[in-house]
């Protein structure tokens, strides 16, 4: 199976310093700071690309649940809003998914969706958070 890297880099104290993450060979290096993570500054955080990774995992686990049930799903939408509490602790990850496939029901997609949030290897790599789960059949 695929290994991956990313790397962070920081520079400074806390409030003062600056970072770097780096993703892999993805082409994606941004900064991040104090002010991007715990309050609304520009740059990116941990969280959020967390919430990217999940989101990305969790949609094409789904993709897969479908295909698997004979399913063939054109689009899968999922965005992820992590929340950030006191500790610092992520104390909620919110997916919330919109799917477009022909020929299932809404019961189906939400049955396949529950499953992909439970057995993505994301979620299962996060399971101390509570995950919640929207999903809205476009049609």
């Amino acid at each position: 199976m695929a290994i991956r890297t990313s790397s962070a880099e920081w520079k400074g104290t806390l409030k003062d310093g600056t970072g770097t993450m780096k993703l892999g060979n993805a082409g994606y290096e941004g900064p991040y700071t104090y002010a991007s993570r715990f309050e609304t500054g520009p740059g990116t955080n941990p969280e959020e690309l967390l919430g990217a990774a999940h989101a990305g995992c969790f949609s094409m686990f789904l993709a897969a649940l479908l295909g698997g049930a004979g399913f063939v799903p054109t689009r899968i939408a999922t965005s992820a809003t992590v929340h950030l509490g006191e500790g610092p602790t992520i104390t909620l990850i919110e997916l919330d998914t919109q799917a477009r496939v022909p020929n299932i029901s809404e019961e189906d997609l939400k049955k396949h969706a529950e499953a992909a949030k439970k057995n993505c290897p994301v979620s299962k790599a996060l399971a101390g958070p509570k995950i919640t789960l929207q999903v809205k059949l476009l049609t």
